[in-house]
């Protein structure tokens, strides 16, 4: 059997390699690749060249379509190239087809470029290439000329052909051992280290060397191009939208409908002159921000002394450039190699704190490292932010390396984002897609029908071709668009009332769906600022009594103090000392004095100058008398409290803390200080130095809600000098310390804070917190402002990663509540809203996980099954670094949630660009990476965000179901008018067009949002139930008393085919001569008649009635008649249309070409119109929002209040179930399982009994992995009934 079994094998082996060796060839030319794999911009690229049979049949495609395929494959660009072009290798590509790997699935096209230069990599060595002609390439290809004048300089070497294309600002070249193409970012794309960069490429590029570069990278600039309004406008009005009038407005013209056509090209003029402007301005503004740092001059490096002036957008990856001392606008992001810089990133973080920027480290384990922008961001200098001040030693300039230029700079990429936007990922507008797409299905019904009646009526030929295509004109509204913004407009405008500003509209629509919100903790829940509230020194292993002021003079000369007065990143600028706050007033509370060297104190000592802090003079005899204080590591004298800053580790959010190296005035050696997070300070000193109540004591300031800073020191060899401190990496410095003591700072809660998340959690909007402070104190924050209540326990997820053999593991610790504990074995009911399953699962919960950054990524590593469970109960997670943030926002968004993002500062810029909806409390430039800011420094403005959100949600959806009905109505009315060879006039269409639907559409988009914020949330979908069932109602609704109006007016006794000279409504023959007086076409086109006539009156009273029927208020708007310009409107509208039926005036008969009917027949159609209203007020009211929604479209009626569980029993309760099954029953909505991931999750969590997990239970990676497996086999068990039945059973 084994024999056959080999034999078997090698006989498929074989057949696979013949049919390998068959089609290799053509799955090289069908093969499609990925760029930039793993990355924001990953896409799919396949390569095409031209095909000339193809190109001939477009081409008389277009011929034959009067352009309208050319446009079509100018739409689609996918069925552009593959119409025109077949399938080739990517090397011999002629154009690419690019299609991004996000949910947008986007695609684009790109043609393929070559480029000749002496290399075809941009950091090979010129030195190895031989000397020879050009090399003969592809000559179908042209050769770009963009850098033709550097050719010269290279014409004695060898030239090779490169290949690459550019999309969106980006090159991508050809890399012959990839067999792809790839992006060249800058410096990192050598994998270099920081020892290297030190050594290897700190002198500079020679100029050859540049100019082959820049071959590759092209120009330093961000250039924003402002595009001529001549090509705005072709690009503008090539857009769909105006294609589909502009073919409106030719059929009009050859219906003589010219007044109307006009209309419309004059609503389409001020249409695009607007968006002309607005986008003009747009570019205009972007090109101005970037141009301040465009073109500057700078101080270029050739070799190790040779310095010369060039031009910024000359620079290339490699350069070294000096850094004046009194600063400069970064012209492309640079790493520091020499000196230290005082730097304002707001452009880039919002933060408005100058940050000090030290030079790379050259030696150790971090010399060894390779250079990343992101881990060594506190060395990097990135383009646009402002260099303030720089220090530099004796014979030395400040140096940094240029390590990326153009676009590829962190401004670049944020320019890149803004000129080239995602598309907005809403279900509103796919939605709104689909809708249009039915409305075109009616229309093309109406089509076919129009036709086929227009056949068997001998219609003329040129008629049925255009009242046909008049259909379609009829169904799709043209003012839909327009409309559908005015909602969104109106709602930023109120937002900029009420400080909140929006860069990004669309957005504000997705804010009315948020059901969580996370929050920043320090600025953004608490107090910017931080009050020293006391400090707790150690001495011998032992803390002493907390101390209220470090400024005592007993304290001046403690080791403790001076930690104090050096460990920080503050700078004079400008005479004011600037820094992080917490250093400011960490530094305030000793009362000492910095003092910063001049440029001329600089240059005259040798070999440094440093920052010096010292105590103030008037405690110096005093602390010179006072005994010192018995502590071992005091200093001796007090002119020894005068310190030197020799060199600086600034704080990084990684690794928790920061350090210096000083040296005392007189000293023989120097001294680290360290100070950061309590738990990574006590890791890092000798374990005698640290008291035995550490533990206790920090936990018992954390809990009561105090940040706390630990304090740490380190006396160093007395061998080591200057020159070696400036090389040794940190980790050789900050181990080894002594502990100190804690510095215990408060944190108050902003008033505001309680108020707005009460305000949320009623509004079952979930809140969480992400801070990179402490956990006990993150849990402490959370419970005072009320994002845990004190009934509530909140268990800490301490998750650990593999060691010593065992497997990676996760401890469950309860934390104390401080209200009576809820019992261990209570089963946690998960209730559903009284929504549907398409509702959302109640904040209700006896429980709160809480999860450190460390766990996190412990458990995103090892437990990833188990990542969505905990994140669904999650309320705090604490010591979050920034990519952290991002990475939870994304696992919220993978759960189905609804995102919102609140922060202030550097740290949470990421996540409010990932979020939905990102909210910065900072005004400063940085408010770029955030759709929304926030000019008030509280978390109120979410609450107003949201329901200025759920407003213009609600009104989209009225103005596109307003709209809708407009279309069908008409399309209503003019089917029957065709049944009898008549139509519309053009008056009558201008006059409903104009003045009922643009003024109906735009003046009910104005209904402020609601005061407060309701449990309920608005439906995101137009496809909907609830959404479906209005707008089906209402269209039947009009079209029975539409037909009901046609038939009886000619079951009327003086009813009679209309002519000239009929009188229906005996009238004298002078006043009924105004309405003879009509034209041949207007005769030809038999516009007036009685059936005409009824229809129009019946038809603009249905516009106005859904109008009000749809401008719907409480819970989400303000009621319609607050909204008093749509009120006048509609009264107006009512009023005028009343006169003109009840009192008629000849003259308004005649423009709009209405005929006289009796008087008796216009009482029955406003009886008729009173009917229509009434039930269009019944059905929509009584029957969809109250009884469908009550008893339906809010799913089985399961009590999810608790003030409703008590009647539980009652008759009306029992009453309302049985509807809702029968209901649910008949809408086939019984049992729906819900739609969103977090909710099922919930809904598998209620049934298992065993979570969460027990007090001081252990979870073991191995252990999930079999639980996984079983919970695997009961799902597939179980994958037949309505609702996922499975529970995590952990060890």
């Amino acid at each position: 059997m084994q024999q056959l079994h080999h034999a078997g094998a090698d006989l498929i082996q074989q057949r696979e390699w013949r049919h390998r060796f068959g089609t290799s060839e053509k799955m090289k030319a069908n093969e499609v690749k990925l760029i930039s794999p793993g990355l924001e911009d990953e896409m799919e690229v396949s390569g095409y060249r031209p095909c000339l049979w193809k190109m001939i049949l477009v081409g008389a495609g277009v011929i034959c379509s009067g352009g309208l395929l050319l446009l079509l494959l100018y739409w689609l660009p996918e069925w552009g190239v593959k119409s025109t072009c077949t399938h080739t290798t990517l090397k011999d590509a002629h154009t690419v087809l690019l299609r991004t790997t996000d949910e947008f699935r986007q695609w684009f096209r790109a043609k393929v470029h070559v480029m000749l230069a002496p290399g075809k990599k941009p950091f090979d060595s010129l030195a190895s290439q031989p000397e020879s002609q050009v090399t003969n390439g592809d000559g179908d290809l042209g050769v770009s000329a963009v850098h033709e004048d550097c050719y010269g300089q290279f014409s004695h070497r060898q030239l090779v052909q490169v290949h690459y294309f550019v999309h969106h600002s980006a090159r991508y070249y050809w890399n012959d051992v990839m067999q792809n193409f790839e992006l060249y970012k800058g410096l990192e794309d050598v994998n270099v280290s920081c020892a290297s960069l030190h050594s290897e490429h700190s002198s500079g590029l020679s100029k050859t060397l540049q100019d082959y570069r820049r071959l590759f990278f092209g120009e330093n600039e961000i250039a924003v191009r402002v595009p001529s309004l001549l090509k705005l406008l072709v690009k503008e009005v090539l857009n769909p939208f105006y294609i589909f009038q502009l073919f409106s407005i030719i059929l009009w013209s050859f219906e003589d409908y010219y007044y109307y056509a006009s209309a419309i090209v004059l609503m389409s003029i001020i249409s695009i002159a607007t968006s002309l402007y607005t986008i003009k301005k747009q570019y205009v503004m972007l090109h101005d921000m970037v141009a301040a740092h465009s073109v500057v001059r700078v101080s270029v490096c050739r070799g190790n002394k040779d310095i010369e002036q060039a031009m910024s957008t000359e620079l290339v990856p490699g350069d070294v450039i000096a850094i004046p001392a009194n600063g400069m606008i970064m012209p492309c992001d640079a790493v520091l190699v020499y000196g230290t810089c005082i730097v304002n990133e707001s452009m880039l973080t919002g933060e408005s704190v100058p940050v000090t920027k030290t030079s790379l480290p050259s030696a150790g384990e971090e010399g060894a490292r390779s250079y990343n922008i992101d881990e060594h961001k506190k060395h990097t200098l990135y383009c646009g932010t402002h260099v303030i001040q720089t220090r530099f030693y004796t014979g030395e300039l400040v140096k940094a390396v240029v390590v990326r230029t153009g676009f590829s700079t962190e401004k670049g990429q944020l320019v890149r984002s803004i000129l080239y936007p995602k598309p907005t990922d809403f279900k509103l507008y796919h939605d709104a897609y689909l809708f249009l797409l039915c409305l075109v299905g009616v229309a093309g019904i109406g089509f076919i029908y129009t036709i086929v009646l227009s056949i068997m009526n001998k219609v003329p030929a040129k008629t049925i071709i255009i009242e046909s295509l008049d259909i379609v004109t009829i169904t799709v509204p043209p003012a839909l668009p327009a409309a559908m913004t005015a909602g969104i407009v109106y709602a930023q405008r109120r937002l900029k009332r009420v400080g909140i500003f929006c860069i990004s509209p669309q957005r504000i629509n997705m804010c009315g769906q948020l059901n969580v919100v996370c929050f920043d903790k320090t600025g953004t829940l608490t107090e910017d600022g931080l009050d020293l509230w006391a400090i707790h020194r150690a001495e011998d292993g032992s803390f002493c009594s907390p101390e209220s002021e470090a400024a005592k003079v007993s304290l001046v000369n403690t080791t403790f103090v001076a930690c104090m007065a050096t460990c920080h990143s503050l700078t004079k600028i400008e005479g004011e000392l600037s820094g992080d706050p917490l250093d400011l007033k960490m530094f305030s509370a000793t009362g000492w004095i910095l003092e910063e060297p001049t440029e001329e104190e600089t240059a005259l000592h040798n070999p440094i100058m440093p920052t010096v802090v010292r105590p103030p003079k008037h405690i110096a005899p005093e602390a010179h008398q006072s005994n010192p204080l018995p502590q071992s590591m005091e200093l001796s004298e007090l002119s020894a409290c005068e310190m030197g800053i020799v060199r600086q580790f600034p704080f990084s959010s990684a690794l928790q803390r920061m350090s210096v190296v000083v040296r005392r005035l007189g000293a023989k050696h120097m001294d680290a200080f360290l100070k950061g997070a309590p738990e990574v300070v006590a890791s890092l000193c000798r374990q005698h130095t640290i008291p035995q109540t550490f533990t206790e004591t920090l936990e018992a300031y954390t809990r009561q809600g105090f940040r706390v800073i630990a304090l740490a020191h380190r006396q160093l060899e007395s061998k080591l000098s200057w020159h070696k401190v400036q090389s040794l990496s940190r980790d050789v410095i900050e181990t080894n310390m002594e502990f100190l003591g804690l510095i215990i700072m408060q944190n108050k809660i902003k008033p505001e804070t309680a108020g707005v998340l009460c305000e949320l959690q009623r509004a079952n909007i979930r809140t969480l917190m992400v801070t990179g402070d402490n956990m006990l104190t993150a849990i402490s924050v959370a419970r005072d402002c009320g994002m845990v209540r004190p009934c509530e326990k909140v268990i800490i997820a301490d998750a650990g990663p593999p060691k010593d053999f065992q497997p990676a593991s996760i401890t469950w610790h309860y934390t104390e509540n401080q209200a009576q504990a809820v019992k261990d074995n209570e089963i946690v009911e998960i209730e559903l809203d009284e929504g549907t399953w398409d509702g959302e699962v109640s904040q209700e919960q006896s429980y709160h996980f809480a999860v450190s950054g460390k766990a996190f990524a412990v458990i995103i590593e090892y437990f990833p099954q188990l990542v969505k469970k905990l994140v669904l109960r999650a309320t705090v997670f604490a010591r979050m670094a920034p990519d952290q943030k991002t990475q939870l926002v994304e696992v919220l968004q993978s759960m189905d949630y609804t995102v919102g993002m609140c922060g202030d500062g550097a740290n949470d810029c990421g996540a409010l660009k990932r979020a939905h909806s990102g909210i910065s409390l900072s005004e400063l430039e940085a408010s770029v990476a955030s759709p929304f800011t926030s000019s008030t420094s509280n978390i109120s403005c979410v609450p107003n965000l949201i329901r200025e959100g759920r407003a213009a949600l609600i009104t989209s959806f009225c103005v596109f179901k307003f709209m809708a009905l407009y279309s069908i109505i008409q399309f209503i009315s003019v089917i029957l008018l065709y049944s009898v060879l008549s139509n519309l006039g053009d008056f009558q269409f201008l006059f409903i067009d104009l003045i009922i639907i643009l003024t109906i559409a735009f003046t009910m988009s104005l209904n402020p949002a609601w005061k407060e914020l309701v449990w309920r949330r608005p439906p995101s979908s137009l496809i909907s139930g609830q959404l479906l069932c209005s707008v089906l109602t209402q269209i039947l609704t009009c079209l029975v008393f539409q037909v009901l109006a046609f038939l009886l007016v000619r079951q009327q006794s003086w009813y009679e085919t209309w002519t000239p000279e009929s009188d229906a409504c005996n009238v004298s023959r002078s006043i009924f001569s105004l309405g003879v007086n009509v034209t041949d076409p207007q005769n030809h086109k038999n516009i007036r008649n009685y059936e005409n006539t009824s229809l129009f009156y019946i038809s603009t009273f249905q516009y106005i009635a859904v109008a009000i029927v749809f401008s719907k208020g409480k819970p989400f708007r303000q009621p319609s008649y607050k909204n008093w310009l749509f009120m006048l409107t509609c009264i107006g509208l009512y009023t005028f249309l009343l006169l003109i039926m009840l009192h008629p005036f000849p003259a308004v008969d005649n423009f709009l070409q209405i005929v006289c009917v009796p008087h008796d027949w216009r009482v029955t159609l406003v009886i008729i119109m009173i009917g229509n209203a009434a039930a269009s007020f019944l059905l929509e009211i009584l029957i969809l929002d109250i009884i469908l929604w009550r008893l339906v479209f809010r799913g089985n009626h399961r009590a999810s209040r608790p003030a409703e569980s008590s009647s539980a029993h009652t008759p009306q309760v029992a009453n309302d179930r049985w509807a809702s099954s029968v209901l649910s029953w008949l809408f086939c909505r019984r049992h729906k399982a819900p739609r969103a991931l977090y909710m099922q999750l919930a809904l598998e969590l209620q049934e298992g009994s065993e979570w969460p997990p027990q007090p001081s239970a252990v979870t073991y990676a191995s252990d999930l992995k079999s639980s996984i497996s079983d919970l695997n086999v009961t799902a597939n068990q179980n994958s037949t009934q309505a609702k996922p039945e499975a529970s995590l059973k952990l060890v």
